[in-house]
């Protein structure tokens, strides 16, 4: 179960086995997209990087097209996963919403000069416009490259002009991506940002940070919590600050 308060360890329980999987398999296959993708192109002989130990195959075309491949499998794969899974569940927390640009440029001025940040739900503004930008550039990378699959198949036919935008289109959607990728590990230089990575690896974040830094979240937990069976007995043996 997510979202829930952990007495125990002072912990709350942000990321259900689920999601902690798509991410990392969507980050894994996005790496290896990128660099078995370039590989596609002399890149790695002419600059030598075969030349590095472990690295000898990467200047193979068929070696780098068959891991290409593979990776593509396994994002789509997680991304239809996600959207499937979240949809059912109706969880939609890490949409963009309205003020989120203005929200986010608060949070980040606020990192820089010490100040105090707008009070902030689950997600950070800035967490759900990076999902989006990367989102959407994971899909338009998804459908690209199989258009671009398609055509190698026998009895399918595509103009040659429309070959060459989705060619233009699938290297520019892979450019924007990386630009993402770093923006979004970029974040995690902040300190405030940090307790967030763990999560990342665990599914689990200090109470004491999501208190202070995710008020609109916590209350919500504590409300919820008050609301369920059994929360009088629970109640009685929380500290008082965590008590409605």
């Amino acid at each position: 179960m997510v979202d829930r308060i952990r007495e125990k360890d002072k912990k709350i329980r942000r990321h259900s086995a689920s999601v902690l999987f798509v991410h990392w398999a969507v980050a894994i296959s996005t790496i290896l997209l990128i660099f078995s993708g370039i590989g596609q192109m002399p890149v790695y002989r002419r600059y030598m990087i075969y030349k590095i130990p472990g690295l000898g195959w990467s200047a193979d075309f068929a070696a780098t097209l068959y891991l290409h491949y593979v990776a593509a499998a396994v994002l789509m794969f997680a991304v239809a996963y996600h959207i499937v899974f979240h949809v059912l569940r109706r969880e939609y927390g890490i949409l963009p919403r309205r003020g989120d640009l203005k929200e986010s440029y608060m949070i980040i001025r606020a990192m820089f000069t010490g100040g105090k940040e707008p009070p902030s739900d689950k997600f950070l503004a800035e967490q759900r416009l990076a999902y989006a930008y990367i989102g959407f550039w994971l899909l338009v990378i998804i459908i690209t490259g199989i258009v671009k699959v398609l055509k190698n198949l026998p009895g399918i036919s595509l103009p040659g002009n429309t070959m060459i935008w989705m060619s233009d289109i699938h290297t520019l959607a892979t450019f924007m991506l990386i630009f993402g990728i770093l923006a979004h590990l970029a974040a995690f230089l902040f300190k405030a940002n940090r307790p967030l990575l763990r999560g990342m690896f665990t599914g689990k974040v200090d109470l004491e940070y999501v208190k202070h830094r995710h008020p609109l979240w916590y209350d919500r937990l504590v409300k919820k919590r008050a609301q369920s069976p059994g929360s009088r007995e629970r109640a009685a043996n929380l500290p008082q600050d965590m008590t409605v």
